[in-house]
């Protein structure tokens, strides 16, 4: 069984309408199996060293910011090929060009606000677990 991460972004919690339990049943009826559940919220330093593959991106300062600015929910899944499906799932990072029925289709508002993150590789999941939960 392979794990990956998947966090939901401050705006999904800031919400008026949450849409956590929605999010999340669809990961489960997607097959995952939920191993670990966080609400947190994350510090400048965490944030920069989860992104760190970004950190020469002019968008960095502002991802940085914009995840830092409330709780997000950090969750570790486990299930076959869980990257790859969940990166099937969640849909394309712009919501505008997410497949229908896709989370970010969903629940995404823009590139930025795209209500969750996915690990893109398994070494990015192991990474990002590891800062995350370890």
């Amino acid at each position: 069984m392979e794990q990956t991460y998947f966090m939901i972004k401050p705006e999904i919690l800031a919400a008026q309408k949450q849409h956590i339990g929605a999010i999340l049943k669809m990961v489960n009826d997607c097959g995952f199996r939920i191993l670990q559940v966080q609400s947190r919220q994350l510090d400048r330093a965490t944030v920069e060293l989860f992104y760190v593959e970004h950190k020469d991106k002019p968008f960095f300062n502002s991802l940085v910011d914009y995840i830092t600015s409330g709780p997000v929910l950090a969750v570790r899944l486990e299930r076959h090929e869980a990257v790859r499906r969940l990166r099937e799932l969640v849909g394309a990072t712009d919501p505008a060009e997410a497949a229908t029925g896709t989370i970010r289709y969903l629940f995404g508002t823009s590139l930025q606000n795209n209500a969750v993150h996915a690990s893109a590789n398994i070494d990015d999941a192991e990474r990002e677990l590891a800062v995350i939960f370890d």
